[in-house]
């Protein structure tokens, strides 16, 4: 299962970054991290790791390749100077209200093979797992 699950996740990113990938120039790391900014602001390269379950040499890579095309901003914490936060650049922001509906449409193409009741009964298995993985880590 962990492995058929990886390779739909993978074939399912890989057809969607087609799309960003031509017409915004950037990678699926990238955009992983951009989704996760546009919907929480001022997180820090771990945060980041930890919401999008890439490691944190994979967060920096983007992040850094981010701040250069000018779409991420990083502010050292006034608090904590060890500490930097990231944030989304308004050309950043953009980017990611162009890509919103491009993931949506596809992942509307995707769920359209399944019928409703399907797709009640994969959000429910999803959750169920998410979260009965979530209490095994817990444990170990």
């Amino acid at each position: 299962m962990p492995y058929r699950l990886s390779v739909l996740t993978n074939r399912i990113s890989a057809l969607i970054s087609t799309a960003y990938s031509e017409s915004f120039g950037i990678r699926i790391p990238e955009w992983r991290t951009i989704a996760v900014l546009g919907d929480t602001s001022r997180l820090t390269n771990s945060q980041i790791a930890e919401r999008t379950a890439m490691d944190k040499v994979t967060v920096s890579r983007a992040v850094r390749d981010l701040v250069h095309k000018r779409l991420v901003a990083r502010r050292t914490s006034s608090k904590d100077r060890r500490v930097v936060h990231l944030n989304l650049t308004r050309e950043g922001r953009s980017v990611y209200l162009q890509i919103v509906p491009m993931a949506l449409r596809y992942e509307a193409q995707i769920l359209g093979i399944l019928d409703e009741n399907e797709r009640e009964q994969l959000d429910r298995i999803l959750t169920k797992l998410q979260h009965g993985v979530d209490d095994l880590s817990v444990r170990s």
